[in-house]
């Protein structure tokens, strides 16, 4: 017997990429004084939709989510620095926003579907 739906375990990739992706930005950010590093984007609608839909050959989707998934090598049309940096504070705090914002509403939709499952366990005693 499945406890968890087919939504539930979505949303728990959807919170795990919006986590990476908070975290992606976070070394960005981290590294803005770094000579030389080059700004990694993260690219997330990419992500997820490598982690919905099968890739050939793959059964579950849960095992469709590879480690780094949608991380891009370098964020072009960025100015570099005189150090070769070119990482934006602007854009990485952009970034973080809207990483916190999807991850909060995976919360609250994951907070949704434990609700009705637990609505579920208990319709009998009431």
């Amino acid at each position: 017997m499945q406890i968890f739906s087919s939504e539930v375990q979505m949303l728990e990739q959807y919170l795990n990429l919006s986590s990476d992706q908070i975290k992606n930005t976070a070394v960005n950010m981290a590294n803005i004084d770094t000579p030389g590093f080059k700004t990694v984007g993260f690219d997330f609608n990419q992500a997820m939709i490598d982690a919905i839909y099968p890739h050939p050959g793959n059964i579950e989707i849960r095992n469709l989510l590879p480690l780094n998934a949608g991380v891009n090598t370098i964020v072009d049309g960025l100015i570099s620095r005189p150090d070769g940096n070119n990482v934006s504070l602007d854009r990485e705090g952009m970034q973080m926003a809207d990483g916190q914002l999807k991850f909060r509403t995976g919360v609250a939709l994951l907070r949704q579907e434990i609700t009705k499952i637990s609505d579920a366990i208990h319709s009998d005693s009431k």
